[in-house]
């Protein structure tokens, strides 16, 4: 075995190979053809002296070396990358590439905490990604971010994460402006189990924190229509078809244009949390050490600010009961 000729340009073959188990989506990722990266691997494969992958049927598969060896590759190209990053930080302060993803329910305010936060550092490069639990779950096994936005923290599979709390994500009761309980104080659970409910499919979050709360009370919500997102929520509960429950953070701009009103229930808000997400050991840039001090330092200070005192909702929702996490 001699590992001193392998190349980096080698090492980033593997690694893409090794993550996508393909070499053809490899070839793609990287902008070159499938012959051209088979033959980078069998000429890997030649200095290392045994197999790396093996093909079984149709699928390809790394053998026990070439699992170690990704690893190895996976820690070499993130040192680098940090280090490149911090180059360009030392070059003149906080500055450089930013990747963020983030689950689809954060699109409501990851831009407008990025906007304040490139206010202080303009020389920032930031990449949002908004996708789905599942992809977003995908890009941290992959590394591909410096920062993941999300609510659940997996607890399957063999991913070690490193998690930060850094907001707030209350779930309210909504109705259209015009609905008679709108300015009524303290409605009861039992009064607002009678009216029309409009529910996010199985497997929501919101629904899944609704139902745990309904059930410890012996009730169940009158479920009049089952909808697939938030926005289609939003619309059927301002069609007066019925109310509902959703983030807050879903429903700013409905608030402000009075499109939608927030009912005082007891038992509400229920109060889950975003965390900042990364695999432990991440070596983190230093931009990216930056932004996460500014999500934990002042992202529960602009959600009080910008938000709920803006907009005059209820003192509760600054003090609500904390349920357990949950993604949209």
């Amino acid at each position: 075995m001699n590992l001193r000729h392998i190349t980096l340009h080698q090492l980033r073959l593997f690694y893409s190979v090794g993550k996508h188990l393909s070499f053809t989506r490899a070839a793609e990722e990287l902008h070159l053809t499938q012959p051209a990266v088979s033959i980078q691997i069998k000429r890997l494969e030649e200095s290392v002296g045994i197999p790396l992958t093996e093909q079984i049927g149709k699928r390809l598969f790394l053998t026990e070396a070439g699992r170690e060896l990704f690893e190895a590759c996976r820690d070499v190209l993130d040192r680098l990358r940090v280090l490149n990053d911090d180059m360009i930080g030392m070059e003149g302060g906080v500055k450089g590439p930013l990747n963020i993803s983030a689950i689809t329910t954060a699109k409501y305010f990851m831009p407008h905490l990025l906007g304040t936060f490139l206010k202080d550092y303009p020389r920032v490069e930031p990449r949002l990604t908004i996708t789905n639990q599942a992809k977003v779950i995908r890009r941290l096994e992959d590394n591909l971010d410096d920062l993941v936005i999300m609510g659940t923290i997996p607890t399957s599979g063999n991913l070690e994460l490193a998690a930060e709390y850094f907001l707030d994500n209350p779930i309210v009761v909504i109705a259209p402006p015009n609905h008679p309980l709108v300015g009524e104080r303290n409605i009861t659970l039992e009064r607002i189990a009678q009216e029309r409910f409009l529910s996010r499919e199985e497997g929501s979050g919101t629904r899944a924190a609704r139902m745990r709360l309904f059930a410890e009370h012996g009730l169940e919500a009158n479920i009049y229509m089952e909808l697939g997102s938030s926005e289609a929520i939003k619309q059927a509960v301002m069609a007066g078809l019925g109310i509902s429950v959703l983030s807050f953070h879903n429903l700013r701009l409905e608030l402000e244009a009075g499109l939608l009103a927030i009912l005082d229930v007891q038992h509400f808000p229920l109060m889950r949390r975003w965390h900042a997400v990364h695999l432990k050991g991440k070596k983190l840039s230093n931009t990216s050490k930056r932004f996460l001090d500014f999500l934990l330092q002042d992202g529960a200070r602009m959600w009080e600010d910008i938000n709920v005192k803006r907009l005059h909702l209820p003192t509760s929702l600054l003090n609500p009961k904390l349920e357990p996490d949950a993604d949209e």
